[in-house]
């Protein structure tokens, strides 16, 4: 089968693209501003990709075109697809119809961890041999590519998917997780995400409850116990056993962020411990939900732990890009509230003291929109000091940030911006980079510059010893 994918660079279709390449189809597929990492994956994997959407690229003739759900209505490819009653299909039906029919689909869904936690759960299994296929919103550093199909050697059935409750395409509103079908689900946590296609939490809530109507009675779903709205979800209706986690009294896991260490509970009851690179609570919530859902497909709890310790992460998540003059560079996708406060609380607990510059690009459509901005400022109460990005905002930053007083500042000049967070760092700082994109390379420019600074303070030094 040939299909030519619109869309082809967004982490998800990128991820479909790779997959159908690697079960023997063709592959061609455009997008605008063809933009890394994925187009490197995509051209390690000898796919065709074409900038832009000009109408001509239905001289292909593939089988199927297979539309991303960032193409909307007069896009020039997609109004001919439609005028010329072309085949076409959204990416999560493709992949559901040709890829997960007649697989163990273990899904991860949730506002919040589903890179991280589906990651974690594709190298559990991965670990005990069980050689999983997945798709994850990101690049696990255990694998070094966003999706893969089941193992080569054995025709594993496992496959772990990130569960996106985001529309699957112009044509088809319901949330893509809708067509995954799968026998064990993760709910890591619901809260109100997406204002540009969803009115409020209630509309995301009855999305996931589609999502629970479609489990079988012999699956099983892994649910956050201190989330109200899964609670309210699955109120709603559930045919599926359902384990809960992150809850005192049951599933949970303890740790310290500075030595690393991770204990898995039931109660009272200490099942096991392991020592691994991750910090945060959010995290350690994460992986209780990984085991169980590994011990759902056959992993034991203590061979999961064991797997624990090796795993190397997400890139962008908590991502050390460099150090120079003893300031530290990180990388992490916060880009909610929530995921914020979590973000820094973990940085915190490994670096105690220290000081952290948090730096925030409201770049999501969510944060754009200022659905979120009231919370913003709590949210960065744990950071010392505090440089956002504004350019291209709908909604005053300075009126917004104004409770953090003197530790804020406001530019829309990325490379003032730069300048600034350079000028005031010092040794032992810790600056953490929050977007949900590429921050137009900011994280090397801010290297170059710490670098910059170094060399200049050196010159003075020795031109003061002389």
């Amino acid at each position: 089968m040939h299909i030519h994918i619109l869309g082809i660079c967004g982490t998800f279709m990128a991820g479909v693209a790779q997959l159908a390449r690697a079960a023997g189809h063709r592959v061609t597929g455009c997008d605008s501003g063809v933009y890394p990492p994925m187009s490197q994956q995509l051209a390690a994997a000898e796919i065709e990709v074409i900038e832009g959407y000009d109408a001509a690229q239905t001289a292909f003739e593939p089988d199927r075109y297979v539309v991303g759900n960032a193409i909307s209505r007069g896009n020039p490819l997609l109004e001919e697809i439609l005028d010329r009653h072309l085949p076409y299909l959204s990416g999560p039906q493709w992949l559901a119809e040709n890829l997960l029919q007649d697989r163990w689909v273990l899904a991860v869904a949730g506002t919040h961890g589903k890179t991280t936690t589906a990651a974690m759960l594709a190298w559990m299994l991965e670990d005990a041999g069980l050689s999983p296929g997945f798709l994850v919103g990101g690049v696990p550093l255990n694998f070094g590519v966003s999706a893969r199909l089941p193992g080569e050697i054995k025709d594993s059935p496992f496959f772990v998917i990130e569960a996106d409750e985001y529309d699957t395409a112009f044509s088809d509103k319901r949330s893509k997780f809708v067509h995954y079908r799968p026998r064990t689900t993760i709910l890591n946590n619901l809260e109100f995400d997406h204002a540009d296609i969803f009115v409020d939490l209630a509309a995301i809530e009855t999305q996931f409850h589609h999502l629970v109507r479609t489990l079988p009675r012999n699956g099983l779903i892994l649910s956050n116990a201190a989330q109200d709205s899964l609670e309210r979800v699955l109120a709603r209706g559930c045919w599926t056993p359902v384990e809960h986690f992150n809850d005192v009294g049951g599933w949970h896991a303890e740790g310290n962020d500075g030595d690393g260490s991770l204990r898995l509970l039931q109660g009272n009851e200490l099942f096991g411990c392991t020592t691994w690179n991750l910090t945060g609570a959010h995290n350690r919530s994460n992986a209780v939900a990984a085991l169980l859902a590994a011990r759902h497909a056959g992993v034991p709890l203590s061979r999961g732990l064991e797997a624990l310790a090796r795993f190397r992460n997400v890139k962008r998540r908590m991502e050390l890009r460099g150090s120079e003059g003893g300031v530290a560079v990180y990388d992490d996708f916060a880009h909610h509230p929530t995921a914020i406060v979590t973000t820094l609380a973990g940085l915190r607990g490994k670096i105690g003291a220290g000081r952290i510059l948090a730096v925030i690009e409201p770049r999501s459509n969510t944060m754009r929109l200022g659905a979120m901005k009231n919370l913003l400022p709590a949210s960065l109460d744990g950071a010392d000091r505090v440089f956002c990005y504004t350019a291209g905002l709908g909604w005053s930053a300075a009126e917004t940030l104004a409770p953090l007083g003197e530790k804020v500042s406001l530019e829309d000049d990325l490379g003032r911006l730069v300048a600034q967070i350079a000028d005031i760092s010092r040794a032992g700082d810790q600056v953490l980079v929050m977007s949900n994109g590429s921050f137009d390379g900011i994280h090397e420019k801010l290297l170059a510059a710490l670098a910059a600074k170094g060399s200049t303070q050196e010159m003075v030094s020795q031109q003061s010893s002389e």
